[in-house]
C-alpha cells in the first residue's frame, strides 16, 4: 500500500503504472441511519398523497345541477314504472291506471293531506330556520279549506284525520326542530310530488268521481313552472351550506317521506 507521508510523490508511480489522473470526488453526506419500516412508511405517505390528489371526486347522480336534482333522481328510484317514466320499482298490488276511487275514501284522502300540509306551513311560517320557504305559492292549506267546504255543502261527511297523518304530523314536528335536513327532504317531496303525480290522481278522481270538476288543491296562482323553479333555487342555495354528510342524510330520509306519502295516498281506495 502507498504511504500516506507528506514525501510521495505520485509522479513515477503514474509513469510506472500508467494510471489515469483521479477525479475529485464530490463531498456526500450521508444522512442518519434510518429504519427499513420507516422508509417504506415515509413512501406509503407519498404515494398515498399523490393518490388522493389524482383520484377524482366523487359526483353523485344529478350534484352537477344541483342538490334539488340529487333529491329527485332518488325519488325517481323510488317510484314504480307505472307512477313515472324514470321509476325504477315493480309496481305491486293495483296499478294506478286501474284504481277504483270512492267518495269516502278521496275525503279521508283530502282530510289527511291537509293536516300535512297544514303542519309543514305552520313549521315554515313560525320558525325562522325555514324562513326562505314562506309564502312560496305552492302552500296547499287554504285551497284545502275551500275543497272540503264544498263537500261538505254537498252534503258529504267530513271525516276526522287518520292515525296515518296525525302521526306523520308529529313526525315532521320533532324533525323540523331537531333534523333541519331530513326536513327538507320531506318539504321537497311533498310539495313537488303534489305538482305532479299528484295532479294526475287529481285528474283521475275528478274524471270519474266528480264530473271534471277541478279543485282548489290542484289549482295555483302563477305559473306553476317558475313557483316550482324559484323553490328549487331556494332549495339548492340552502343546501350549498350543508356537508356531504348532511345531503346524504336528507337523501336517506326519501324512503320514510314515500312510505308516510304512501298510507295517506292509498286513503282514496279504502
Amino acid at each position: 500500500m502507498a504511504s500516506l507521508a507528506p514525501t510521495f510523490s505520485p509522479l513515477p508511480l503514474l509513469a510506472k503504472h500508467q494510471l489515469l489522473p483521479m477525479k475529485v470526488p464530490k463531498v456526500v453526506t450521508f444522512p442518519l441511519p434510518v429504519s427499513i419500516f420507516s422508509q417504506r412508511k415515509a413512501r406509503m405517505v407519498v404515494v398515498s398523497a399523490t393518490t388522493a390528489a389524482d383520484k377524482p371526486k366523487k359526483r353523485y347522480p344529478g350534484e352537477a345541477k344541483g342538490f334539488v336534482e340529487e333529491m329527485r333522481f332518488v325519488a325517481m328510484n323510488l317510484h314504480t314504472k307505472d307512477q313515472a317514466k324514470e321509476g325504477k320499482k315493480e309496481t305491486v298490488g293495483q296499478p294506478f291506471a286501474k284504481w277504483e276511487p270512492s267518495i269516502e275514501g278521496y275525503l279521508k284522502f283530502l282530510v289527511d293531506s291537509k293536516l300535512v300540509y297544514d303542519t309543514l306551513e305552520k313549521i315554515v311560517d313560525m320558525s325562522p330556520e325555514y324562513v326562505e320557504f314562506r309564502n312560496t305559492g305552492l302552500e296547499r292549506s287554504e285551497g284545502l279549506v275551500k275543497d272540503l267546504e264544498w263537500f261538505s255543502q254537498q252534503g258529504h261527511i267530513i271525516p276526522e284525520p287518520s292515525s296515518a297523518s296525525i302521526s306523520y304530523a308529529q313526525y315532521l314536528e320533532e324533525l323540523s326542530e331537531n333534523d333541519p335536513p331530513a326536513f327538507i327532504c320531506h318539504f321537497y317531496n311533498t310539495y313537488f310530488a303534489h305538482s305532479a303525480g299528484g295532479r294526475m290522481i287529481g285528474k283521475k278522481v275528478s274524471e270519474k268521481l266528480l264530473s271534471g270538476k277541478e279543485l282548489e288543491f290542484y289549482k295555483w296562482e302563477g305559473d306553476l313552472s317558475q313557483l316550482l323553479q324559484e323553490v328549487r333555487n331556494k332549495l339548492n342555495r340552502v343546501a350549498e351550506g350543508w356537508t356531504r354528510e348532511e345531503k346524504d342524510h336528507c337523501l336517506e330520509e326519501t324512503e320514510k317521506s314515500f312510505l308516510f306519502s304512501g298510507q295517506i295516498l292509498r286513503l282514496i281506495l279504502s
